[in-house]
């Protein structure tokens, strides 16, 4: 049986996931047929490490204006986007017009017109379309879903979600190109398409009606004006200012940061280490949302990014009783050297509160990697052998667009002050 062949888009610290699987756990079943980014010296990294740490041979590579010509030469079957949230649906709807099925990062894209063309791509070509939900795929994320697909707690009426992102995995979106809403959308759509997602996925629902509040609080020259700052300065790296700001990054180090972004700076002028109290800020880093669901479930969600720990809180309020939920995750700097460092699970508790009955704690097997487990799941699902999944956790176009349609009311609540009707966004 011939290996299928992947084409991978955007070459940054995430693409590195599938480009490793794919090169060792993976090669006996696939191949990686061409690297495609704005950077030529990312994609060099990028063959470094499928040369010297995976044993594989380096593949040819495309800047992004060459984008077809890559599909025509090395024939993909599929095409992995892991570009910049704003291009996603350039080469979503490019590659799937050229023949590929496509497997995206997520967001899907980061606003209703960009969703829209997706969306209609897809019904057009008939190509298979997936994203690369991880979260759902961790061990106590998947018990949640069994546990309310059990209905151990009734019909869930009503759900409260708290998401931390500390002083340093949350200030990293404040250094790189996500600090810029129009390359993002803002940490609602970038960020927390994985909660709205696990959400729709938990409760099995989807999102109507959309209200929302939020700011920039804590980041940016303003607020640090405000707080009596007096030294700022543009970048960590090699900055004597810098050297006092715990906010800072130095790309030195980290030997891989300083491979993947210092040392390829001349080629397309990206800073990775951008100060997080800087001008140009324009995402919010203080959000509050509450979403209506088609089964008539509430959900309040917030949503901070300069808190003292990473992790999460959330209850389930159902007409049998209540689950409540706390994580917390170990706090990483994305592309650093220890990657399966991101998101995992430092202590995790599950505790069902029945209605008329003794509260009792739900134990959940531990899983080794990223994001609780979750990335080797969510690998194994994309590159493995097909098995049967009753909790149908493969994340479909679909459901990627109901994860960022929360986002993207979100961000229209807070420019207008009213609420927003999801179905008024994009058609299905």
């Amino acid at each position: 049986m011939p290996k299928k062949r992947y084409a991978i888009v955007g070459v940054g610290s995430r693409a590195r996931l599938y480009y490793q699987a794919l090169a060792s756990a993976y090669r006996e079943t696939s191949e990686i047929a061409a690297f495609c980014d704005i950077n030529p010296g990312r994609m060099d990294y990028a063959n470094s490490i499928l040369v010297n740490e995976c044993g594989a041979q380096p593949v040819p590579t495309y800047l992004p204006w060459d984008f077809e010509k890559m599909v025509q030469d090395t024939k993909p079957d599929v095409v992995i986007v892991t570009s910049i949230d704003r291009t996603h649906h350039i080469y979503i709807n490019k590659a799937m017009e050229l023949g590929c099925d496509v497997i995206t990062e997520k967001p899907l894209t980061i606003d209703e017109e960009k969703c829209q063309s997706i969306l209609d791509t897809v019904k057009k070509t008939g190509r298979n379309l997936r994203v690369t939900f991880n979260y759902r795929y961790a061990p106590y994320n998947s018990k949640i879903r069994e546990l309310i697909c059990e209905r151990v707690i009734g019909d869930v009426t009503s759900v409260h979600f708290e998401w931390l992102l500390d002083t340093k995995h949350g200030a990293d979106y404040f250094r790189r190109w996500h600090r810029d809403k129009r390359n993002s959308g803002g940490l609602l759509v970038h960020k927390a398409t994985h909660h709205f997602d696990l959400v729709n996925f938990w409760l099995g629902a989807r999102p109507k009606t959309v209200f929302a509040m939020g700011d920039l609080l804590f980041y940016g020259r303003e607020n640090a004006e405000r707080r009596g700052m007096r030294q700022f300065y543009y970048r960590g790296t090699g900055s004597k200012v810098a050297a006092d700001d715990a906010f800072a990054l130095d790309l030195r180090s980290d030997p891989d940061l300083e491979r993947m972004y210092l040392q390829n700076e001349k080629y397309d002028g990206y800073l990775r280490d951008q100060s997080v109290f800087g001008d140009g800020i324009s995402i919010e880093d203080t959000m509050a949302v509450m979403v209506r669901y088609d089964t008539k479930a509430i959900l309040t969600y917030s949503l901070n990014a300069y808190m003292p720990w990473e992790g999460y809180r959330v209850a389930f309020n159902g007409t049998d009783g209540r689950i409540e939920v706390n994580v917390c995750e170990r706090s990483y700097v994305s592309g650093g050297t220890r990657k399966s460092a991101e998101g995992a699970v430092e202590r995790k508790e599950i505790v069902v509160l029945p209605m008329f009955g003794e509260p009792y704690k739900v134990e959940v097997q531990d899983a080794e990697g990223g994001h609780g487990g979750g990335d080797p799941a969510l690998l194994r699902d994309l590159f493995g052998e097909p098995q049967e999944d009753p909790l149908n956790r493969a994340a479909s176009h679909i459901d990627g667009a109901l994860s960022i349609a929360v986002g993207m009311a979100a961000n229209k609540s807070m420019r207008t002050g009213q609420a927003v009707q999801v179905d008024e966004l994009f058609e299905l």
